[in-house]
């Protein structure tokens, strides 16, 4: 079994906290995303279960072990990092191989790891070939190889991908998920893009200055965000937010009063651009103008402004005959608001359908 379990972990560089009492469970062969904007500590976190930093206090277990305070070498990970750190001089086959043969693994089961890793890294055509010809994405895999022959307990990747372009991380992102379906390996992912979150974690763990904002599996993030953090971070783009006010028991917000209910204490309100109801002007909940338009083939997104000022971006096809300047009506359905409090926790969220 290879579940990770942490147990109010702390880090503390001089008198900076940099984790605040994380507690985590990830159970054996999940893949396990941490998100968040820069500083927030997920790649601390990462390294502290690694045992790259040292836990200033709590404990980490992995596989029911307590490991706390054992070296990296005798906790059974590997770790990938953002660069692919390969030994220029050596082949794929001798990168793949360096860390064993230094361990003094038996020849015969350094073979049998190697051929493995490659067959599954689609890596076999470029054992001999060394790093600078290769492709990033080859070099990318070339780093995996290396943590697969450990055959470890739990895999670290600490923001794998940023280096490649556009079309490359898709690709890499693809072949990571399959990865974790044939190795049925425990993982956990760092990165700061939700979009490799949603796309690849069986549980998302959101933080934000150095704490836990929120666990949960992807949609549940997105339905039922615990706060307007988690709201604002999770989705593509990024959920709307407008100011609100009560009036008569329901939701008023940019001039007009809407028929959804208000809950006691909401002082924001959000729906996600996809949720958003186009309709001509006058016929929707609030009237808008359109200041900037993107097309994206099937999709475009429309900027839009109310008549108090507050911004919106609204998703609508990609052949919706609306430029800058015009007047739109927007609706929000019901179902689809959430609620916010003065604090930033969510009061309500809307229904998954």
């Amino acid at each position: 079994m290879a579940e990770v379990r942490l147990k109010s972990v702390n880090k503390f560089y001089g008198g900076a906290q940099a984790l605040h009492a994380v507690s985590l469970d990830i159970a054996d062969g999940e893949f396990a995303v941490f998100v968040g904007p820069s500083g927030c500590g997920k790649s601390t976190l990462l390294r502290t279960i690694a045992g790259l930093e040292d836990a200033s206090e709590g404990v980490i277990e992995i596989g029911g072990r307590d490991v706390t305070r054992l070296a990296p070498s005798e906790r059974d990970v590997a770790m990938v990092f953002q660069s692919y750190a390969l030994y220029p001089h050596m082949t794929v086959r001798e990168n793949m191989d360096f860390g064993m043969k230094v361990n003094n693994f038996p020849e015969a089961d350094r073979k049998r790891r190697i051929a493995e890793a490659a067959r599954i890294l689609q890596l076999e055509p470029y054992l001999d070939r060394k790093p600078a010809h290769l492709s990033g994405g080859q070099r990318q895999r070339v780093a995996i190889g290396r943590a697969i022959v450990k055959e470890p307990k739990v895999f670290l990747f600490d923001e794998p991908l940023s280096n490649l372009d556009a079309k490359l991380r898709v690709q890499m992102r693809v072949e990571l998920e399959a990865l974790h379906r044939d190795l049925k390996a425990t993982m956990i992912y760092v990165t700061h893009d939700q979009v490799e979150a949603m796309t690849m974690a069986d549980k998302i763990v959101v933080l934000n200055a150095g704490r836990i904002e929120q666990v949960g599996s992807p949609m549940d993030l997105y339905h039922r965000p615990a706060t307007e953090f988690v709201a604002g971070f999770i989705g593509a783009p990024s959920m709307n937010f407008l100011e609100m006010t009560a009036q008569g028991g329901r939701i008023v917000t940019a001039g007009a009063v809407l028929s959804a209910a208000a809950v006691d204490g909401a002082t924001r309100l959000g729906i996600r651009p996809e949720h958003v109801v186009l309709t001509r002007a006058g016929a929707g909940d609030v009237d808008t103008t359109v200041t900037l338009r993107e097309t994206l083939g099937g999709d475009a997104y429309l900027y839009v402004r109310t008549a108090d000022g507050q911004a919106m971006v609204v998703r609508a096809e990609g052949d919706t005959p609306i430029s800058h300047g015009d007047v739109v009506g927007l609706s929000f359905p019901t179902a689809r608001l959430h609620q916010f409090g003065r604090d930033g926790r969510t009061l309500q969220s809307g229904q998954t359908a």
